[in-house]
């Protein structure tokens, strides 16, 4: 379901803008049904109200900047950037979660920008741009995935994704107002779009948070992490057959992709033994 991410991207006609703010709204209101069917509470602690609507806003501004990254060029290169987001949690982890720095990731790192490098040789300028939006996408994500691994020791995960989907659709809709693109127009669409836009919102947001939470559960993180990690390769295959972008793509994107993932890979597979080992050696001490 996260693979498709992207490429709806490619297949809805919206302007990004619009693709972002139905995106948040849909699941949003689908969470917030989740909620009521659920009985569960709506209340969050006051006191971390300030960090939520913060990271709401950098979840807002990841995926605007994620899918014009896409508009701009194709889909699989805003997703081949979007993998590199794992290694800029290696360096903002130690800063905000007070880790140890660690100088493998830090090399793992270097590979990525050689990886990069090799995918970008030949770009035109309006590639170059999508590029770095791309990247730019990729340094929020990790934004938002460090801060909310501090905020999910207090606040529950489903409270915290209800809002601040909430807090990134408020803030595109003041957006959307100032700039005078707030009206009716907005609401006109073709089946199709609003079609995509409900799998986007529903399927491949709400729904494949929930799921995977309880995913999670049954193979354990490593398990699942990994699979997540390997979304730039489902992306990449959806991109060939659905939307063809094999044609637009030379051989050095494809093996500067294959370096990317595999550091990736590599990463994550690095993490879960050192997870293991600290694990063991935290039994022992006990």
């Amino acid at each position: 379901m996260w693979g498709f991410t992207g490429i709806l991207g490619k297949l809805i006609s919206l302007n990004f803008v619009l693709i972002v703010w139905y995106r948040v709204f849909i699941a949003a209101a689908f969470l917030a049904c989740f909620f009521i069917f659920t009985k569960k509470s709506f209340k969050v602690d006051k006191k971390h109200w300030w960090k939520i609507v913060s990271v709401g806003i950098i979840v807002a501004a990841h995926w605007l900047t994620f899918y014009s990254a896409i508009q701009m060029s194709t889909a699989s290169l805003g997703i081949l950037c979007l993998s590199t987001t794992t290694l800029h949690v290696t360096w903002l982890e130690p800063i905000v979660m007070k880790r140890k720095f660690s100088w493998l990731e830090f090399a793992l790192g270097a590979v990525v920008i050689f990886g990069i490098y090799f995918v970008s040789g030949d770009f035109s300028a309006k590639e170059m741009k999508a590029l770095y939006l791309g990247l730019t996408s990729a340094l929020l994500a990790a934004m938002f995935s460090v801060f909310n691994g501090r905020l999910v020791q207090d606040v529950p995960s489903t409270h915290l994704s209800f809002y601040e989907l909430s807090t990134g659709f408020i803030a595109i809709s003041i957006f959307l107002l100032i700039t005078g693109r707030l009206n009716f127009e907005v609401f006109s669409m073709s089946y199709s779009d609003l079609g995509w836009l409900l799998f986007l919102g529903i399927l491949c947001t709400s729904f494949a948070f929930l799921i995977t939470m309880d995913i999670v559960k049954k193979l354990g993180a490593f398990t699942v992490s990994l699979s997540i990690n390997l979304e730039p390769v489902y992306t990449i295959l959806l991109a060939i057959f659905i939307l063809k972008e094999h044609k637009l793509l030379n051989s050095n994107f494809y093996i500067g992709s294959a370096i990317i993932i595999l550091v990736v890979i590599l990463n994550g597979i690095f993490k879960h033994f050192q997870n293991k080992k600290l694990n063991l050696k935290t039994t022992e001490h006990e």
